[in-house]
């Protein structure tokens, strides 16, 4: 039997003897291609950024940034990664390589100093380079943006290329000040014909396979349908459930936390629908966030206010939905924003399916009513949509960072009236929760100054704050109350006086 392999810059690579909880990172690194550094092992810095091949969303692959140092190697059994050393294009016999494009605008710009940091960003750069949708609006000649261009050509986030600076929120550098890493973002062009990746994503990512890895007492799994995974969760009730590893990945490496058995439902099918029906959105619990934000494409504006707000890129492109509801931590940031648009889960069991309203799923302290053996197979976000939406995450940074305090609004205000009135909290409890009280105090009541500043301090009491190294108790309420009046001053500041 043919143990997990995977193809590595183009050269297929047995996963043996590597142990089944050893990540990307090291794998990579035990096979002499050091480019791929550790800094952080939490997916903070980016210096463990790789690319893979995924089922596209505008083309059938698209190559995607992820945290090499949070994903098991095992979970790639069967598929194409691409390390900074393979992005450069080997050249006749005693050359050197040729540079990748990334990498050319990288160093000519003055983009690395000690280097350290430089593969990954390049890795982050280089999916971003190749994002189908990337469409430049200002070009030279040669169909390269210019990292001169002037503000009518570009933004401060957005360069006349295309390139969104996002992109890189997830890589951090301690040398270069950013600007010169911004001006290589900004100047590079459109991918030639010629492009062997470029080329790659006209053809279909690799298809998931069905993976058993066993080495001494570590087991890792990842089955082929939804009803094998919830045999296995039956038949080994101590397993870990992972799907983008961006939390097991960290307790992995900084808790140096093992599981005799580790089972893998990224990749299911039936987790990775996304269906818009009549009365709602049906997401999949194994959906990437970034391709959730992508396949939505602004349908849900609340989730589009979340989506950039939620750690960096290449978290989003690992992190699920399932995961976050699933580790049930009162900080996480979806769960305030899908409890103000009165979310529901779909839970599956070895009985069949269950729904359950988001409102009723947190019991306590990372605890919920899912039961030994069930999966959440899908977000369920009821339609039509109330069209007064707001996401407020406090945080010590404005991206990439936990939130303080996070805050998600959805108000239906009809004749000056809240009709109707949902807001989420998260960081202010042991669960995240809904701040009834708050939405009792607006609804039926006018839409003004005088009602919202009433309700500012009834949220201003919500919830069990705490004090903490990232904020204290009073802090955290403050901040309640004060997003509602930052809500309330947002929507009348457009109304005549």
């Amino acid at each position: 039997m043919v143990g997990p392999r995977i193809t590595v810059n183009g050269n297929e690579t047995p996963l043996s003897p590597a142990a089944p909880q050893t990540t990307v990172l090291d794998f990579l690194r035990e096979r002499g291609l050091t480019g791929t550094k550790e800094g952080c092992a939490e997916g903070e810095c980016g210096a463990c950024s790789v690319l893979v091949a995924r089922p596209g969303v505008n083309k059938p692959t698209d190559w995607v940034a992820v945290n090499a140092c949070l994903v098991p190697a095992a979970a790639l059994d069967g598929q194409e990664i691409i390390t900074s050393e393979g992005l450069a294009t080997a050249g006749e016999p005693g050359a050197p390589p040729t540079l990748h494009p990334v990498q050319e605008e990288m160093a000519v710009r003055g983009g690395s100093q000690c280097g350290y940091c430089t593969p990954g960003f390049v890795c982050s750069m280089a999916a971003e380079y190749y994002r189908p949708d990337r469409c430049a609006h200002a070009e030279s000649a040669d169909g390269a943006g210019s990292a001169d261009a002037t503000d009518s050509d570009s933004d401060s986030e957005h360069g006349p290329n295309g390139f969104d600076l996002h992109s890189l929120s997830g890589n951090l550098c301690r040398c270069t000040g950013y600007r010169p890493i911004r001006d290589a973002a900004f100047a590079v062009g459109a991918p030639t014909a010629d492009d062997p990746l470029a080329r790659r994503r006209e053809q279909s990512a690799p298809e998931p396979v069905a993976t058993e890895y066993t080495q001494g007492d570590s087991t890792f799994l990842r089955p082929s349908t939804l009803s094998e995974a919830l045999r296995l969760l039956g038949e080994r009730p101590d397993a870990v459930v992972v799907a983008g590893s961006t939390d097991w990945g960290v307790e992995v490496n900084i808790r140096s936390r093992r599981a005799n058995c580790v089972v893998a439902v990224d990749r299911l099918p039936e987790l990775r629908e996304l269906r818009v029906e009549s009365d709602h959105i049906e997401i999949g619990a194994a959906q990437t966030l970034t391709e959730i934000e992508r396949r939505l494409d602004g349908t849900v504006p609340l989730l589009a206010e979340l989506f950039p707000q939620f750690a960096s890129r290449l978290i989003r492109n690992s992190a699920t939905l399932g995961g976050n509801l699933g580790t049930g931590s009162p900080i996480g940031d979806t769960p305030p924003v899908l409890l103000a648009l009165e979310a529901s889960v779909v839970l599956a069991g070895p009985d069949g399916e269950r729904e359950v309203p988001l409102a009723d799923y947190f019991t306590g302290y990372r605890q919920s009513v899912r039961r030994p053996g069930e999966l959440i197979r899908a977000v369920r976000v009821p339609l039509p949509l109330s069209p007064v939406v707001a996401f407020h995450k406090i945080a010590k940074r404005r991206f990439d960072d936990i939130s303080s305090v996070a805050v998600a609004f959805a108000l239906d205000i009809e004749d000056g009236i809240v009709r109707k009135a949902r807001i989420g909290l998260g960081g202010v409890a042991a669960t995240p929760i809904r701040a009834l009280a708050t939405e009792a105090a607006l609804e039926g009541k006018p839409w003004a100054a005088e009602t919202v500043e009433a309700a500012a301090q009834v949220l201003r009491a919500q919830g069990t704050p705490m004090n903490d190294h990232r904020a204290s108790a009073e802090y955290r309420s403050a901040m309640l109350g004060q997003s509602l009046l930052k809500l309330y001053a947002r929507t009348t500041e457009a109304v005549p006086s």
